[in-house]
């Protein structure tokens, strides 16, 4: 991601949704180095920010409904969490929830994409988004996994205005000129129950030891190491509760 704040269209944040809070801030503390901070009013229902220094940089938070899946989620910034929505179904996509105040911090909204991948749509208050971008411990990529990668061209494009580069071997989704995602077309590797999903990736200094670390706490390697012909070095890896994130080095990230 050659983003290095916020930006309106942009990814502005990450959500982690599980089954065993505690786990996963032991986890992703080993991990990334994270400080998680808990917000102990009520009506937050255990949400938890963590921290890279003071920086946020992510969220923890229980399951909020029966049918939440544990995963990790990615937030995209608007200016008009209403208007956006309004934007996702003239689109052909699908509003799943609606817009709600968060205290005072910002205005949120749920939605899917024509393929059925889920987002959230974030219009900032007090707070804009993650505090930094890009180095270790934070996060660096997004990337869309999709059976049907022209529909999910042309909703994008057309919700966020998003451009996309031709030219690379894997399409690279850019917002006013800076890169900061990508999509994969999922074949019959991809197990068929295996839904579209938005994946986040987490800058790394070294991507071997943070797979090698995540095992013996707990994680699982779903995809080893690699470098990429195209760009960084990085692995996909499953915390113990089953959430899916990936890792790239930071260093070969231009």
């Amino acid at each position: 991601m050659r983003l290095s704040a916020p930006v309106t269209g942009g990814p502005c944040w990450t959500e982690l949704g599980t089954t065993d809070l505690e786990s996963a801030k032991r986890f992703y503390t080993r991990l990334f180095g994270w400080r998680p901070e808990t917000d102990q009013r009520q009506e937050a229902g255990g949400y938890t920010v963590a921290h890279l220094g003071d920086a946020p940089v992510a969220a923890l938070t229980p399951l909020y409904q029966e049918s939440q899946p544990v995963a990790w989620n990615v937030s995209f910034a608007v200016t008009d969490s209403d208007a956006a929505l309004r934007a996702v179904r003239t689109a052909g996509g699908q509003p799943l929830l609606g817009s709600m105040d968060v205290f005072d911090v910002g205005r949120f909204a749920v939605a899917a994409d024509p393929t059925g991948a889920v987002f959230q749509l974030w219009q900032a208050g007090t707070f804009a988004g993650a505090g930094v971008f890009n180095v270790p411990g934070s996060l660096g990529w997004v990337e869309l996994l999709t059976r049907a990668p022209r529909e999910a061209v042309s909703f994008y494009t057309t919700v966020f205005g998003w451009t996309v580069d031709p030219s690379l071997r894997s399409p690279q989704w850019a917002v006013d000129g800076a890169a900061f995602g990508g999509m994969v077309a999922m074949d019959d590797k991809f197990p068929h129950e295996v839904p579209a999903h938005w994946l986040p990736y987490f800058a790394v200094d070294d991507v071997d030891a943070a797979a090698a670390t995540a095992t013996t706490v707990g994680g699982t390697v779903l995809m080893e190491p690699v470098s990429h012909p195209d760009g960084p070095r990085i692995a996909v890896l499953r915390d113990p509760q089953g959430a899916m994130f990936g890792v790239y080095r930071a260093a070969d990230e231009k």
